[in-house]
C-alpha cells in the first residue's frame, strides 16, 4: 500500500531541495524527466493522486533514492549498509554546512578529511 502522504511530501522535499541549487528543478522539469504532464506530477506533490509503480522507479532514479524510501518504507534514502562510510557521508554533510572561512581553515579540513579517506 502506498502511503500517499509520505510520498507526496518527500518527491516535494527532494524536488525543492534539487531547485535550492539549480533553479531547473521546477514542477515541469520533473514532470518532464519521468514523462507526464506537469498537472500529473503535480497531483503527486499534492498527494491527490498516486503515481504508477515505473513512475514511482522513475522519481526514485531521477533524485537518487530508493523508491522504498519515496514509499514511507524506509527513512534512509540510499541504500547504505556500511556504518563507515554512512558517518563519512553525515561528517561530510557537517562540514560542508559549516564551511570555515579562512583559507586555512579550508585548508585544515582539507587535511582532516583526506587522513580519513587514506585509512580505506
Amino acid at each position: 500500500m502506498v502511503n500517499l502522504n509520505k510520498l507526496a511530501k518527500r518527491i516535494k522535499y527532494l524536488r525543492e531541495n534539487f531547485k535550492d541549487k539549480d533553479s531547473k528543478w521546477t514542477q515541469q522539469y520533473v514532470a518532464e524527466q519521468i514523462g507526464v504532464a506537469r498537472v500529473t506530477y503535480t497531483a503527486y506533490e499534492n498527494g491527490t493522486k498516486t503515481p504508477p509503480p515505473d513512475v514511482v522507479k522513475k522519481l526514485a532514479n531521477l533524485f537518487n533514492v530508493t523508491t522504498d524510501y519515496l514509499l514511507g518504507n524506509s527513512d534512509n534514502p540510499r541504500d547504505i549498509e556500511d556504518k563507515e562510510l554512512e558517518e563519512f557521508i553525515n561528517n561530510v554533510k557537517v562540514w560542508y554546512k559549516n564551511e570555515p572561512k579562512t583559507s586555512e581553515e579550508k585548508l585544515k579540513l582539507m587535511k582532516e578529511m583526506f587522513d580519513i579517506i587514506k585509512k580505506y
